[in-house]
């Protein structure tokens, strides 16, 4: 079922709760598809990266080839790192707020984006400009792209994202067109655009271009969040894959997610109960089984519609491609 997703989506998220194997999964579907002919790209979103200890190699924040496999197929890794995107976010934030500010203010404006480093929704925001980055550029060199988030409430939060920014950011472009209404009623009121309407060539006030770019500027966030809202929403293009643990706490997170991700418009593909206990082991493993039973009991009655699959608990350490190639198999 997870291996149906990669094979048939451009952009595949997969979350859940901490600990529950998203890292492996995340990889194992990434590398299954590269096998098959596609040009695949891994991003690790979670500060705590567990990505490179998996493949037992450095994975950097670019792109770093992890396995080439047949028919132009190749995976590539990526770790986001989080203080290097918040410093590059700041820069460039703070890189038009000094365009636009009188030069005396550079000061306050730096001063300004240190007290931001450290506020609310600062590493938030950066982390959505980077995925939007990603999305927008990275389908247009790879086939799918796949990312393994952070645990399910800062997912979730980071999926509604795009639509609460894009709602904010309007909000702030109509504002300035009342404002701009008003400046243009009073100015006509004070009689100061006669001489433009003869044709002057008088120079333009500066507050004015100042708007304007503030404008743009806006407009520009506006539509590429649009944009990521856009392939986040189309179940054609994206999907999303929770993972979990057959055990109460995961399934009753993962009922969460599920109501947070629909109610955001993305699609949950597919739930993938990961480390399932075998039922023919001795006795200890069969009622573990069949107490994970009762708890996917729960999930399937609150979620009768999303396809569920199970893996099963494994021998050995995922570690490596060769491991996650036998891992694979099982999806």
């Amino acid at each position: 079922m997870l291996l149906r997703l990669a094979a048939e989506r451009r952009v595949l998220f997969l979350g859940g709760k901490g600990g529950v194997g998203k890292t492996t999964l995340a990889s194992a579907g990434a590398l299954a598809a590269a096998r098959a002919g596609r040009r695949v790209l891994v991003v690790s979103t979670d500060p705590a990266h567990n990505l490179g200890h998996l493949w037992d190699r450095r994975i950097g924040d670019r792109p770093t080839t992890l396995d080439a496999g047949a028919d132009g197929g190749v995976l590539r890794g990526l770790e986001i790192d989080p203080d290097a995107t918040t410093d590059q976010h700041l820069r460039d934030v703070g890189r038009s707020l000094r365009r636009l500010m009188p030069a005396h203010l550079a000061g306050e404006v730096d001063r300004h984006m240190e007290l931001s480093r450290r506020s609310p929704g600062t590493h938030e925001a950066a982390l959505l400009e980077r995925i939007t980055e990603l999305v927008e550029q990275g389908r247009e060199e790879h086939d799918l792209l796949v990312f393994d988030t952070a645990p399910s409430g800062h997912t979730a939060r980071m999926m509604a994202l795009p639509e609460l920014m894009t709602a904010w950011t309007d909000g702030l472009l109509q504002r300035r067109e009342r404002s701009r209404r008003l400046g243009a009623a009073r100015r006509g009121l004070d009689g100061d655009h006669g001489d433009r309407i003869l044709g002057s060539s008088a120079p333009r006030d500066p507050l004015e271009e100042r708007d304007e770019e503030i404008r743009a500027i806006l407009l520009r966030r506006r539509d590429r969040l649009a944009g990521l809202r856009a392939v986040l929403t189309d179940a054609e293009i994206c999907s999303f894959a929770i993972v979990l643990a057959a055990e109460r706490l995961p399934v009753l997170e993962t009922i969460a997610l599920h109501e947070e991700l629909t109610r955001t418009g993305v699609d949950v593909g597919a739930l993938v109960v990961n480390k399932r206990s075998p039922a023919d082991r001795g006795d200890f493993l069969a009622r573990r089984h069949a107490v994970e039973a009762e708890h996917l009991g729960t999930l399937r009655e609150a979620l009768p519609a999303v396809p569920l699959q199970e893996v099963p608990l494994g021998e050995e350490d995922v570690v490596g491609p060769a491991a996650l190639e036998r891992f694979a198999a099982l999806l």
